[in-house]
C-alpha cells in the first residue's frame, strides 16, 4: 500500500481519511465521493483480485494538481470526485473535469509507475462528440462511453453526458 500513498505524496494531493478497499465493480461504478473510512485504522490492504484499494482526498488538493500538471491554472476544474487507488498491482489517478479552452468535459487517466506518472487515458466529450486517446491495452481498464468500452488508439464516437472508467470486460 505504500505505493499509493506515495502517489498522494508525490503528487501533492491530501487524503480526507485512511485509504480503503472495495469490490472493484462497485468502486468503480459509483459516481459520488467515497465514504470516508475512519484515520486511525490506518492503510487497508484488497484481499483479492476483485478488490481495489482507494484513497479519499481534498478536493482542493485536485484542482492544484491541474493547475501544476497542466500549467494552465483554471483551465481544468473537476465535475466529480476523483479515483485514486490501487487496482491488481496498477496505481492510477483518474480525474473528471471541465476544461474551459475546449469547452467540454474531460476524462484524465494516470498510471504510477516507479519511473513517474505516465497518461494513459485522455477522452473529451460534450452531447455532441466524444475523441478519445487510450493506451489501456497494457492494463485491466477501459474507458466506457455509451455502453461500449474501448482499450486502445485515438478516434471519435457519438457524443455523451458521461465517461466511466471500469475494470475491461465488466
Amino acid at each position: 500500500m505504500s505505493k499509493l500513498r506515495n502517489i498522494l505524496i508525490g503528487a501533492g494531493i491530501a487524503t480526507v481519511g485512511c485509504i480503503g478497499t472495495k469490490l472493484a465493480v462497485d468502486y468503480f461504478r459509483h459516481r459520488g465521493q467515497e465514504e470516508t473510512v475512519d484515520e486511525t485504522a490506518g492503510d487497508a490492504e484488497p484481499t483479492s483480485v476483485e478488490e481495489v484499494a482507494y484513497a479519499v482526498v481534498e478536493d482542493s488538493t485536485i484542482q492544484t494538481f491541474l493547475d501544476n500538471s497542466f500549467g494552465s491554472p483554471g483551465r481544468y476544474v473537476p465535475t466529480r470526485p476523483p479515483k485514486i487507488f490501487d487496482y491488481q498491482e496498477f496505481q492510477c489517478l483518474v480525474i473528471w473535469a471541465y476544461d474551459h479552452e475546449k469547452e467540454k468535459n474531460q476524462l484524465l487517466a494516470f498510471k504510477y509507475t516507479d519511473e513517474g506518472r505516465k497518461m494513459i487515458a485522455s477522452v473529451g466529450y460534450s452531447a455532441e462528440a466524444t475523441d478519445y486517446n487510450l493506451n489501456l491495452e497494457e492494463t485491466p481498464f477501459a474507458i466506457e462511453v455509451n455502453g461500449e468500452q474501448i482499450t486502445s488508439g485515438q478516434g471519435e464516437t457519438d457524443g455523451t453526458d458521461e465517461v466511466d472508467f471500469v475494470p475491461a470486460g465488466a
